[in-house]
């Protein structure tokens, strides 16, 4: 049975920096694309970041230069790492597997994409 579990999340204040962590158990990481989603108040999920089983990334290009995604397929865990935070970026984050990585972040997720119990992350002064 595929599992994610997300990590990491909280308070942060404007121009700070986070890093959330998403575990996988029941399958094989090595094999798997992961992505990130976000989920803001009265808004809809939207794509963050996507690393493919070859460490290829993309981004949404509300993030590009600020967030990195990376994965260690020894520990099973991918990270997102976030800098610069703005208020904007205020949101649940959900980490998902049975994704695409391509170039546009609302292709990533079909019905076969399953996902984790999300991490809030509030961005505020």
């Amino acid at each position: 049975q595929l599992q994610l579990a997300e990590s990491g999340g909280g308070l942060v204040q404007p121009g700070g920096s986070m890093r959330l962590s998403c575990a996988a158990s029941g399958f094989t990481l090595d094999y798997y694309s992961i992505a990130w989603f976000r989920q803001a108040p009265g808004k809809e999920r939207e794509g963050v970041s996507c690393i493919n089983k070859f460490a290829t990334t993309n981004y949404a290009d509300s993030v590009k230069g600020r967030f990195t995604i990376s994965r260690d397929n020894a520990k099973r865990m991918v990270y997102l790492q976030m800098n610069s935070l703005k208020a904007e970026d205020t949101a649940a984050y959900y980490c998902a597997v049975n994704v695409e990585c391509f170039d546009s972040p609302d292709t990533w997720a079909s019905r076969d994409t399953s996902w984790g119990q999300g991490t809030w992350v509030t961005v505020s002064s």
